[in-house]
């Protein structure tokens, strides 16, 4: 379960996190209210359950309830990666002196909550642990052990030393949040000091959609489907969007969810979970890596199928055909077994994709196309 920002945001207050004064707007007329009742220059942001929305435009300053209500209807106009913009966060504008990042996440290679911290925030983590990796620093978080005050001392070891106490302290609300409402997820990024100190300037926070019943699910509701799960749906596929950029396809859910381990245990992250089913055909294949092309997300496509009753040179074909239909340059890495797959293995030697030999072997090379290192 995604949430929106505004959600997360409120999850984070309840636990005692400080947020910046704001509410949420449904229309021009009631963002225009909400900057008039701030009484200050403020920030509108788009509410979308995925990232990258100030690159698309869906953040904006405004210094005034009159421009708050023009800039609000412009926004409101705006379709973000498929996503169309129903409801804006409008929350007071800090001055900033320098952001940090935090969050936790799953290590599945551990099977533990792993905290990051990096005094570099307001970027994506991924992107500052590949150019500065000492600059991200990692705490894994042993589930029966729970946060010591030893692991929090390594995790902000590199942190300023006047922080390091309200650092701490936001540290152990946020794994309380996690912790509490058994996510995948949460992230504050950036955590933000200002003349009002450390604030959580934007929150991302992701449930575990198999979490227990409890009382503190309630109300707790995804806001929007990602029109490509929908679209997959509707084809009869089993697609999840993840954040990664390494794009994910194969035969049964169980395979699927090793490729994904696989990919993460190479050090690459997936940009999605998808599974074509058994029996694929060649134009079930070539419909899935249109899905997974058209998502925007991947820098490589991981194609791993076990073939039973699905055949490995149908599963070639329709990779073949779904890569040079549109003259896609995105990498391919196939890797095929069973039923037919010397058959499938020659068609794609003949098309010029090399198929792999092994799982492992696919996982090392897609991560490493999708750095742009082989």
């Amino acid at each position: 379960m995604r949430l929106l920002e505004w959600q997360s945001r409120e999850l984070l207050e309840q636990a005692g996190i400080p947020v910046p004064g704001g509410r949420v707007a449904g229309s021009p007329e009631e963002a225009e209210a909400v900057v008039a009742e701030l009484g200050r220059p403020c920030v509108l942001k788009a509410q979308v359950p995925i990232g990258g929305r100030g690159k698309a435009g869906g953040i904006r300053r405004v210094d005034s309830p009159q421009e708050a209500e023009k800039i609000a209807g412009e926004l409101f106009q705006m379709k973000i990666r498929g996503f169309k913009v129903a409801s804006l966060l409008v929350v007071a504008a800090s001055e900033v002196g320098a952001e940090h990042y935090l969050g936790i996440t799953v290590d599945r290679r551990r099977g533990v909550p792993v905290f990051i911290y990096s005094p570099s925030g307001g970027v994506d983590i991924e992107e500052a642990a590949r150019s500065s990796p000492g600059s991200v620093h990692q705490q894994p978080v042993p589930v029966l052990e729970g946060l010591q005050p030893f692991r929090l001392r390594r995790l902000l070891a590199s942190a300023p030393t006047p922080l390091k106490k309200d650092l701490a302290r936001v540290a152990r609300q946020l794994y309380s949040v996690f912790d509490r409402y058994e996510a995948n997820l949460a992230e504050i990024n950036p955590l933000a000091e200002t003349s009002e100190g450390l604030l959580a300037l934007d929150a991302k926070i992701v449930i575990d959609d198999d979490h227990r019943p409890g009382p503190q699910f309630e109300g707790l509701v995804e806001f929007a489907q990602d029109p490509l799960e929908a679209e997959a749906e509707a084809a009869g596929f089993s697609y999840v969007g993840l954040d990664g950029d390494v794009g994910v396809i194969g035969n049964g859910a169980g395979l699927v969810m090793a490729t994904l381990d696989l990919v993460a245990a190479a050090g690459g992250s997936p940009a999605n979970f998808l599974d074509i089913g058994g029996g694929a055909r060649a134009e079930r294949v070539r419909a899935a890596v249109e899905l997974v092309r058209r998502s925007g997300k991947a820098n490589v496509l991981f194609v791993n199928v076990f073939g039973g009753i699905t055949r490995c040179d149908e599963v070639a074909r329709g990779v073949i055909e779904g890569v040079s239909e549109h003259g896609s340059s995105l990498p391919v890495v196939v890797r095929l077994s069973g039923t037919n797959a010397a058959e499938g293995a020659r068609a794609l030697d003949e098309a010029g994709l090399v198929p792999v030999a092994s799982m492992e072997d696919g996982a090392t090379r897609a991560v490493a196309l999708s750095r742009r290192e082989a």
